[in-house]
């Protein structure tokens, strides 16, 4: 009897195929797995440059700008009934609930100056019973003489303290191109030359030593106040005695509805301007107070300019983010909102009910080149 051969039965064809998928199917979830990881990775570094792009459209995007002005801004805290820091005898008729909309005072119960908080006749008849008188200091060198200083100073005579005795002081390297102006009762100019110097970045620095020159030699003999500004601006509202106080600083209008951690202060350690965190982001075109605080703000920043200069150090915004170390350190004890230095390119701003100095529309190309 022959032997039985017994054959192994082959693999049906559907155990080949589910083996064949099964390693498929591993492939394929490895795969997958890959492409959540790259895909979750992707999506972690849009999300890091949400902050930056957000930044950026602010500055470039009329309809971001907009949105940004939705954001709220911090709330004053101060009582009904709770007299704020006194930066003259008038300001106790201040009426800071009269803006919900804003920020009326600062954590140090100083006033931010806003319309609708102040009585304009109450301020003006005060400070011309007190004696109050204002020097503006202007510089105009360069091409910025021509293109702007005739606007800013006929702009001026219209509606910066009218009725109060003020004091022009235009720092140019050509007086002789000073334009004339016809001044109202009151008022004086005088025009001082100052050295041209080849950045425009020097000229904006070396402002605070000239500032604090003068005001030794000068101003603080006649005047009780000082406002400082940059030339590239146009009067367009009211600039009046509700803005006088001790130390005057003004809301940067691109910053004020933004989180602190978008403000531009200088980051550099080795800077005298380092700055981790602040109150406000304070602008460099508008700053004043009694001449005693500008000169002291003035000589102050300019000592760190110099010993930033010793170091090979430029601060991010020059005189700018000194200014802010410096109002972060000694705290302003009066701040003015946007309206009195706004820029029309942020567009429409709910809060901003006048318009008392405007930006004028820059040129740097043409006027900053050597």
């Amino acid at each position: 009897m022959s032997e039985l051969q017994v054959t192994p039965n082959p693999q049906p064809p559907f155990c080949l195929f589910s083996g064949y998928f099964s390693v498929l199917s591993g492939k394929v979830e490895a795969l997958s797995t890959m492409r959540f990881f790259q895909n979750t990775k992707c999506t972690l570094k849009c999300l890091l440059w949400v902050p930056a792009a957000l930044c950026a459209l602010y500055f470039t995007c009329s309809s971001m700008n907009i949105f940004i002005g939705f954001q709220p801004m911090e709330k004053c805290t101060l009582e009904h009934g709770k007299l704020p820091t006194l930066d003259n005898s008038v300001d106790v008729s201040l009426d800071f609930w009269s803006r919900t909309d804003v920020q009326t005072c600062t954590t140090w119960k100083a006033p931010i100056i806003w319309e609708g908080m102040f009585d304009p006749k109450i301020y003006d008849q005060n400070h011309k019973k007190e004696g109050s008188s204002v020097a503006l200091t202007v510089f105009a060198v360069g091409r910025y003489l021509d293109e702007y200083l005739e606007t800013f100073l006929n702009s001026s005579e219209h509606h910066f303290m009218v009725g109060l005795p003020v004091s022009y002081y235009v720092f140019t390297d050509m007086p002789e191109k000073v334009p004339h102006i016809d001044l109202g009762p009151q008022r004086t100019l005088k025009v001082i030359k100052v050295q041209r110097h080849s950045r425009w970045q020097d000229i904006s620095m070396m402002r605070m030593k000239v500032i604090s020159d003068v005001i030794e030699s000068d101003i603080r003999h006649h005047s009780t106040h000082v406002f400082c500004f940059d030339v590239d601006q146009v009067f367009t509202g009211r600039f009046g005695s509700e803005a006088l106080g001790d130390s005057v600083a003004l809301l940067h209008a691109y910053y004020y509805h933004l989180p602190k951690s978008y403000y531009t202060y200088d980051r550099n350690p080795k800077s005298k301007a380092y700055m981790e965190t602040g109150d406000f982001y304070y602008h460099a075109a508008v700053f004043g107070g009694s001449w005693k605080s500008v000169k002291s703000l003035a000589e102050a920043c300019y000592q760190n300019i110099m010993e930033d200069k010793q170091n090979n150090v430029e601060a991010l915004w020059h005189d700018e983010s000194h200014l802010n170390k410096y109002l972060w350190l000694h705290k302003p004890s009066r701040v003015l909102s946007p309206e009195y230095c706004w820029d029309t390119q942020i567009g429409y701003r709910s809060d901003i009910q006048v318009t008392r100095l405007l930006w004028a529309p820059k040129q740097y190309d043409k006027l900053r080149t050597p």
